[in-house]
């Protein structure tokens, strides 16, 4: 049996993709094999010896210390796409409302007092102040293309909108599904000079912390529209605010509200609503549901950020799944064991990602346990099970 620990509610559609004559899933459960968490903050948690991988029911890890994990080779799953049309509704919405003036032509037609003749005439009086822009023709720059960024991008070509994207680092598998019509900036400023509207799709790193900043500001094109459903620290908020003020730009729409944004009449401060959908929340545990069986009964990885992807389809031998230190010398010392215990390789698979590589073995025969003993042994070797 596996031991499966739900430090939130994740979605039962997922946990059904556990088959209970295999996992025990609880909320409280000692010893377990693996952790499912959405928003649970993990940082100050102690690690179970029994750990081995952690799945994320989303995208973002920042509530997961995944370089401690990674140091005790434990694998940290997420769910990349699983929310993505779900955000990406989200920013069309902050698209539109923003363009019209929604939020506050509705929340001073809440305030309407009189009778409805006076209601009327003071709508008619009122209305000119909510005059907004219409999207087709406009230029809509997309920071970041990603699963969520490209989604974005091909959406808003559909509205009529050219698009800009601004992504470095694009993947091939991203640039295969992003329409040929989205034009590439050449940097981020160049970027920032042509958007009318311009949304943030980028994760929170070192790089990206305050990536909108005052320095940044002074290059927006006059009247821009800035949306942020990606994270609330990759933009300086006070900067944007006296942006607003000082009329450079018309408006912030993002998922974080604060002290700082909230009741500002040209902010709209969402409370992170991007992937609040039961289908993103349905699709994600499911996702990550699916990586962490699969790692646990095969050794197989995908969707990992701190292991990389290593998949050796199962035939009927016995396997070993090695995590250690990504130096030298690491494969033959696991070959040698395997030797001086008399096991053949049928098929062998090895990984790395930065200071971490992955071995998947399968042999001949069973693996006895001072084998699996001998190889853990090794210095730098940080897990190691027979499957």
């Amino acid at each position: 049996m596996y031991k499966i620990l739900t430090l939130n509610n994740i979605s039962i559609v997922g946990l059904d993709r556990l088959p209970r004559d295999k996992y025990e899933v609880a909320s409280e459960i000692q010893h377990p094999d693996a952790i499912l968490v959405r928003s649970h903050n993990m940082h100050e948690m102690a690690i179970p010896p029994t750990l081995k991988a952690v799945g994320r029911a989303g995208v973002g890890v920042n509530n997961i210390p995944v370089t401690r994990l990674s140091e005790g080779g434990v694998a940290v799953f997420n769910a990349p796409g699983a929310n993505a049309n779900a955000v990406k509704e989200a920013v069309l919405a902050g698209l539109l409302v923003s363009a019209r003036n929604i939020c506050q032509a509705w929340e001073a037609a809440r305030t309407l007092t009189g009778t409805d003749k006076e209601i009327h005439r003071e709508v008619e009086a009122q209305k000119k102040r909510f005059v907004g822009v219409e999207l087709p023709g406009r230029t809509l720059g997309v920071v970041g293309l990603g699963s969520i960024g490209v989604q974005v991008a091909n959406a808003a070509l559909a509205l009529g909108m050219r698009v800009v994207g601004y992504d470095p680092q694009i993947t091939v598998q991203r640039a295969w599904a992003l329409s040929a019509q989205v034009e590439q900036a050449t940097n981020l400023d160049h970027l920032l000079s042509q958007a009318d509207f311009l949304s943030l799709h980028v994760p929170l790193l070192e790089a990206t912390r305050g990536l909108i900043n005052r320095e940044r500001l002074r290059n927006i094109k006059p009247e821009a529209r800035l949306l942020n459903f990606a994270r609330a620290e990759i933009v300086d908020e006070d900067a944007v605010v006296d942006a607003i003020e000082e009329g450079k730009i018309a408006a912030y729409i993002c998922d974080f509200p604060s002290n700082r944004l909230k009741g500002h009449p040209q902010v709209i401060a969402l409370p992170h609503l991007g992937a609040s959908t039961y289908e993103a929340e349905e699709n994600c545990a499911v996702m990550v549901v699916e990586q962490i069986r699969e790692f646990l009964e095969n050794g197989n990885v995908q969707n990992s950020v701190n292991f990389p992807d290593a998949v050796l389809p199962r035939t009927d031998s016995w396997r070993l799944a090695i995590a250690n230190a990504n130096v030298p010398t690491m494969v033959a010392q696991i070959s040698t064991h395997l030797a001086e215990a008399g096991l053949n390789i049928i098929d062998m698979l090895n990984k790395s990602q930065n200071d971490l590589a992955y071995t998947l073995v399968d042999v001949d025969r069973p693996i006895p346990k001072y084998l699996v003993d001998g190889i853990s042994a090794v210095q730098g070797m940080l897990s190691v099970r027979a499957l």
